[in-house]
């Protein structure tokens, strides 16, 4: 799309949809700073800077700019996660201009981005409590792809798996590619390099986890689990203290002894790689939920939901 291609107008104000500039960092970040209130905080406030700053060929920040500049209307970024995959993120409008039919122009103006640049499908993550949110992803296009939890197993350095657990590449993918959790999950999994985005999970992410010492294979008599580290990466945390996170793509089990050998490994990496708090991504249903109930390790109190949008279908944009 043109920068300027994109306009709706009515009797109070001239909205264009462009790419965002850093002059419009201090008004994303006015308008965002209170998003959800008191019940979950925006991460945008912090790094809408740095999103503007890393837009090129794979990375598209867009803008509803208001009378020429005035004001910010709405922000919406999608990121080419593979080829084929896109995702769109931090889909914000402005209270001040709600009710002027906005979102369904920035998302038709991504969905066209993404799919000039090659994307079949382009998904987008929702909180499953924001039902305005779930609403509005409805509304531009966006239909049910799968739910998930967090499993959050606590870095140990001296966790002591029950079951052998290698760095079987080869393993990994042929149990991942015949579980229940593929399947619920869409092939999902946490991408190796877009934060909170999820893509297809492929080998050569296996392929990878095992070179840097970070796959997880547990054996019992054949494959029994697997998960695989994504990367860690350092974040204040709400009182500004530092945390390094370890990011593992997706975990799949056979039943709770090899899901318990499976989070020792996790842990003990986690804890050698100075690594404070975890999250891997799980299916979300009452099996794996209880599984991790029943070996005590820590998961997420609600779950979050994966949106996907068929860009083959050009009436979306």
């Amino acid at each position: 799309m043109t920068e300027r291609e994109v306009t709706r107008e009515d009797a109070d104000h001239r909205f264009v949809v462009r790419q965002a500039r850093e002059s419009d960092v201090a008004d994303v970040v006015r308008f965002t700073r209170d998003t959800w209130g008191d019940r979950h905080g925006d991460y945008l406030p912090d790094v809408f800077g740095e999103m503007v700053a890393g837009d090129g060929p794979a990375q598209h920040t867009l803008v509803i700019d208001v009378d020429d500049g005035d004001d910010v209307a709405g922000v919406l970024q999608c990121v080419m996660l593979s080829d084929s995959e896109a995702w769109a993120q931090a889909m914000r409008v402005n209270p001040d201009y709600r009710g002027h039919g906005l979102s369904p122009e920035l998302s038709r103006a991504a969905f066209r981005w993404a799919r000039d640049n090659g994307a079949v499908v382009c998904r987008n993550m929702v909180f499953s409590w924001n039902v305005a949110g779930l609403g509005q992803s409805r509304s531009v296009g966006f239909g049910p792809a799968t739910e998930f939890r967090w499993l959050q197993p606590d870095p140990d350095a001296d966790a002591d798996p029950d079951l052998d657990v290698v760095a079987d590449p080869d393993a990994a993918w042929a149990f991942w590619s015949a579980s229940d959790a593929r399947d619920h999950l869409r092939g999902l999994a946490l991408d190796a390099a877009e934060s909170w985005a999820c893509s297809e999970l492929t080998r050569d992410d296996l392929r990878a986890a095992a070179d840097r010492d970070g796959l997880f294979v547990v054996r019992d008599g054949g494959t029994r689990a697997m998960s695989a580290l994504a990367y860690t990466y350092d974040r204040e945390d709400d009182d500004g203290e530092p945390v390094t996170w370890g990011i593992y793509h997706v975990a799949a089990w056979a039943d709770a002894a090899a899901l318990d050998a499976l989070t020792d490994a996790v842990a003990r990496d986690a804890a050698a790689r100075g690594v404070d708090a975890t999250r891997i991504l799980i299916p979300e249903s009452a099996r794996w939920v209880s599984d991790a109930a029943a070996t005590r390790t820590a998961v997420s109190d609600e779950p979050d939901f994966v949106m996907a949008a068929d860009l083959t279908d050009g009436s979306l944009y």
